[in-house]
Formats: structure tokens, C-alpha cells, sequence
């Protein structure tokens, strides 16, 4: 059997979760994102947030460094019970990109990703294309960031 006939429709998975400090967002901030409800704690009161909060784009990057883990430990433990190592693919794009409400200093984000569909790639022989939707909940379980995706899997 291959990872592509194991890769269930409605299977859904947790990636892990992870704390944004405020040290970190700052961080982030000062190299990708320097907008001051980033960067100033203070000033950042002020702002339309209400307070020091991460990027969007740290958000994202979080959430890809816990998938790109998760599917690592996914595919030993598939290796290791027997089974043929599978042909991993890019992803062809993201969709629905949104951030739902700002994560704070402070915030604990978990992200969960679910497999909302699969098919045969119509360009590429012996590939498939799997669908999912990934979610961010903070720590009160407040939705803070989504997004629909898909990548290439061998399928044989």
C-alpha cells in the first residue's frame, strides 16, 4: 500500500502548537515585517490591534515549520511499520488565506490541518493531488488564522 491510498477524506491531524513571545514577534518583525503593532509593545496600544501582536506572515511560517515536522514524523513512522518510502511534492498554492484575529504576545496557537479532498493529477502521471484545510486556535480555541491548500503526493 502506498501513503496516497492511506490518506484518508475527512482525516485530520494535529501539527503542534507554539507560544509567540513577544521577543520573538519583534524579532520577526524587525526582518520581514516592521509595522509598529510588531515592533512596539507601547505604540502598539495605540494601534487598530490594541496591542504587540505577530505578523501574519509569522503566523504562517509557524504554522508551515509544524506541518513540514509533522509530515517528517509521519512518513518515519510510515517507513518504519514497513512501508515504501513515499514520493513527496510541492505544494501548487494556497487559497482562503486569513488571518481571523490578531495573536498577541503571549497567545499559544495550535494549528490542525483536514483532508478535504484527493484526486489524480490530470498533468503529471503518478501523482495525486490531496486538499486540506489547515486552523489556528489560540489558547481560548478562538479560530486566529486559516487557510485551504494542497500538494503532490506519488501515487504509486
Amino acid at each position: 500500500m502506498t501513503l496516497w491510498n492511506a490518506i484518508a477524506i475527512g482525516e485530520a491531524a494535529d501539527l503542534g502548537s507554539h507560544v509567540f513571545t513577544a521577543e520573538e514577534i519583534v524579532r520577526f518583525a524587525e526582518k520581514f515585517d516592521p509595522q509598529v503593532f510588531h515592533l512596539d509593545a507601547e505604540k502598539a496600544k495605540a494601534s487598530v490591534l490594541g496591542g504587540l501582536c505577530a505578523s501574519g506572515w509569522h503566523t504562517a511560517a509557524v504554522c508551515m515549520r509544524l506541518n513540514v515536522d509533522h509530515q517528517a514524523a509521519r512518513i518515519a513512522a510510515w517507513m518504519a511499520a514497513g512501508n515504501p518510502a513515499p514520493r513527496i511534492g510541492p505544494s501548487p498554492g494556497v487559497t482562503n488565506l486569513k488571518w481571523l484575529k490578531p495573536v498577541y504576545a503571549g497567545d499559544s496557537v495550535r494549528f490542525r490541518q483536514t483532508v478535504t479532498g484527493k484526486r489524480l493529477s490530470a498533468s503529471r502521471s503518478g501523482w495525486g493531488v490531496v486538499e486540506f484545510s489547515t486552523l489556528g486556535l489560540n489558547q481560548a480555541d478562538v479560530p486566529v488564522f486559516s487557510f485551504d491548500a494542497a500538494a503532490f503526493i506519488g501515487t504509486d
